[in-house]
């Protein structure tokens, strides 16, 4: 009797095309993430910083409900999809951190005095 060969077929990796495939939407929806709107945030800081002289850092002045906050900027974070989280001191020292959706961001960046200008400035988004 004669046996048929059947051809032998390789079957797709599917975990590998499904990650494929995150990755792809990922990069094509990076820019509307909160990821995105940091990393454009981060580099509009430190370009605005690099204008500024040694006596001054970055500082960022909030109006909301009618009362106004003033801050030093010490860092920014996020989280996907949406938020963003500034970290920052109040002129006393106090810390604080504002987190806010991506859709609600609006601030006035501001030339503050530096608070420790015998430390070097950092930039943001950098742990130096």
């Amino acid at each position: 009797m004669n046996r048929v060969e059947m051809p032998k077929i390789k079957m797709p990796d599917m975990a590998a095309m499904t990650r494929e495939i995150e990755r792809a939407i990922y990069e094509k929806d990076k820019p509307h993430t909160a990821e995105g709107y940091y990393e454009r945030l981060v580099k509009m800081i430190n370009e605005f910083d690099a204008s500024l002289d040694s006596e001054h850092e970055v500082g960022v002045r909030l109006v909301n409900f009618g009362q106004t906050i003033q801050f030093h900027v010490v860092d920014l974070g996020f989280y996907n999809p949406g938020l963003i989280i500034f970290h920052g001191e109040l002129d006393n020292g106090d810390k604080i951190q504002l987190t806010q959706h991506i859709t609600q961001i609006s601030f006035l960046l501001i030339a503050a005095k530096r608070t420790n200008p015998e430390k070097p400035k950092r930039r943001i988004g950098f742990n130096e």
